[in-house]
């Protein structure tokens, strides 16, 4: 089963409004799904939700910040009112800020960092949950590789990875018996904006890729159909790449000599 199982399927997707999350709305759309999108940018969002309704599927736009419960909450009733029904929650919502920790003026943004990426996949799952189960529907959880490979400077952004795979392993042990599915997905570097939104240690876009990508990287088009095709087969976890699935038994063996590797992998702020 790939993409087509998703057809007259009601799927939520946070984090839809660009890169991973746009990506897997149109190849959802592409597949006849029933699309809930979720993002903070309304007009970004509806830009994203009216491709989708030219691509031939039912589509709306839900403005949606994470980081808060009761708009999770509005979001899940949002898409029970327009499809009267829940079939997935694909968790892909998420920012990062690369800093080190000693140059945060606070702890405000590393705060917000872990309230959107962590704990916006929590809310959502919450008030999902009980219908989820009604459908014997799937949790996808779109993490990344940093949760496996730690890298400087992305502290607050690293210890929300490592939050969300320990808070779906659970989930997924919890629910064993529901019919419902917990996917993990781990992806390595993403060509997308993503790096360019990462923040500085004031809270200002860097506005620049954090490392320029190659023509090997992979596309967000590429990852999405990968996270999509896992879903589809529950699978229950799914890494991304070659070098995601060996660095960590690596860490095993030689921890120091990973760490080196990390740290040439993400560039050293300015200021650090």
């Amino acid at each position: 089963m790939g993409a087509e199982g998703f057809r007259d399927h009601a799927v939520i997707i946070t984090g839809a409004s660009s890169g991973i999350g746009e990506a897997l709305a149109y190849h959802l759309a592409k597949a006849g799904a029933f699309l809930a999108l979720a993002a903070r940018s309304a007009e970004r969002l509806e830009t994203v939700a009216a491709e989708c309704r030219r691509l031939g599927a039912k589509a709306v736009s839900v403005p949606t910040d994470v980081s808060d419960e009761g708009q999770c909450k509005a979001l899940i009733s949002s898409t029970l009112t327009t499809f009267g029904r829940i079939d997935a929650l694909i968790n892909n919502a998420g920012f990062g800020v690369r800093a080190p920790l000693a140059d945060l003026p606070s702890l405000a943004l590393f705060v917000d960092v872990l309230n959107t990426n962590f704990m916006g996949s929590v809310y959502c799952t919450f008030h999902a949950l009980p219908h989820l189960k009604q459908t014997k529907g799937r949790i996808v959880a779109v993490i990344g590789l940093v949760a496996k490979v730690p890298l400087p400077y992305l502290s607050s952004y690293t210890a929300s990875k490592y939050a969300m795979a320990g808070f779906f392993d659970v989930i997924r042990m919890e629910l064993e018996d529901s019919g419902v599915s917990v996917t993990t997905v781990y992806p390595d570097f993403v060509a997308t904006r993503f790096a360019a939104n990462v923040r500085d240690a004031d809270g200002r876009h860097l506005g620049q890729d954090a490392r320029s990508y190659s023509k090997k990287t992979m596309t967000s088009q590429e990852c999405a159909r990968l996270i999509v095709k896992a879903a589809a087969a529950r699978r229950r976890e799914v890494t991304l790449s070659i070098r995601g699935r060996l660095v960590p038994w690596i860490k095993l063996l030689a921890p120091g000599f990973v760490d080196k590797i990390a740290k040439k992998m993400v560039p050293k702020p300015p200021s650090a």
